[in-house]
């Protein structure tokens, strides 16, 4: 047996017991508080540092909608709705981007957080855009020819409307379309069976411009729009209002209603569902009213009516 000890076994002195355990709680100490400080950095970090979502609001020259050049550049019914809704949803950091028709449906299909304020509603899109309440009414689209090419349509000529289904069959003529719009349900499903080579769409940044053109060179002879917007292009590009004549189209009804829509992705639905609270508040009067005024002054009465019914029914409980 021998008195020496292991140093497993050594004693331990009172006084050093003692400063070992203060300096452990010292540490012990020191360590909860730097952990405290980053909880408290961390939970601050998002107020100062982190970024607003940024929404981007895809637009096009649409007019009456948009207008992006000329004498009534800023004026168009989107050009008024645009910031009052950005003003509602101060959430978000908000960027406009100009593109055509084809590349916004582009951006749409993909996941990023993208919101187009005048599209039309289909069922087909409803696969990959979340859509709005109504926003806005807009008279119905038709068919624009020339004065001397009226003879084109007169076979098709139904109680003033033209029977486009009849149209599409025969083939032989071409109409103008401006690539990836929706023209409403109705006229989307027609358009679907319409003979190959009938159709001619344009891809461009000034598709309906661009369409009447070659309309006026003899290239097509009938182009599909919304007839303010092809007034005002027609009269951007000086051809005389008596120079066209606008048909609707049989079966369209007279009115359609625009909608904002946005990507189908948690961001987009989130917005739509903040914009549906907006849209239920904003003066669609003052809307109808700026639309209105680019009607035909026998037109605006009724536009202003049924304008005015329709979204009182769309507020009713």
């Amino acid at each position: 047996m021998t008195n020496s000890r292991s140093l497993a076994c050594a004693k331990t002195e009172p006084s050093k017991l003692k400063h070992w355990q203060t300096s452990d709680a010292n540490h012990a100490h020191h360590g909860w508080t730097w952990r405290l400080f980053g909880l408290l950095f961390l939970l601050a970090l998002p107020a100062w540092a982190q970024a607003k979502p940024t929404l981007v609001w895809l637009l096009r020259d649409l007019p009456p909608l948009t207008i992006f050049e000329g004498p009534k550049k800023g004026q168009g019914v989107i050009d008024q709705l645009l910031p009052m809704l950005i003003a509602g949803m101060p959430q978000y950091e908000h960027t406009l981007m100009r593109v055509n028709r084809a590349r916004g449906m582009q951006m749409l299909h993909e996941p990023t957080f993208t919101c187009d304020p005048s599209l039309i509603w289909s069922k087909e899109r409803t696969q990959w855009i979340a859509f709005s309440v109504p926003a806005f009414r807009a008279v119905s689209n038709g068919l624009v020819v020339r004065q001397k090419d009226r003879d084109v349509l007169m076979p098709y000529l139904v109680d003033g409307e033209i029977d486009l289904t009849a149209f599409l069959a025969k083939g032989g003529n071409k109409i103008g379309v401006v690539a990836e719009r929706s023209y409403g349900e109705f006229l989307d499903n027609l358009l679907k069976q319409a003979p190959e080579g009938v159709l001619t769409p344009h891809y461009g940044n000034d598709a309906l411009s661009s369409l009447l053109s070659m309309q006026r060179l003899g290239r097509l002879q009938v182009v599909l729009g919304y007839w303010p917007e092809i007034r005002y292009q027609a009269r951007q590009a000086q051809i005389p209002d008596d120079e066209l004549v606008f048909y609707t189209v049989r079966g369209t009804g007279k009115y359609l209603s625009g909608y904002v829509g946005c990507s189908d992705t948690p961001q987009g639905r989130q917005a739509i569902s903040e914009i549906n609270q907006l849209l239920r508040t904003l003066p669609h009067e003052q809307l109808d009213q700026s639309y209105a005024q680019w009607l035909d002054p026998e037109m605006r009465t009724d536009y202003l009516q049924q304008a005015r019914i329709f979204f009182e029914q769309q507020a009713a409980p």
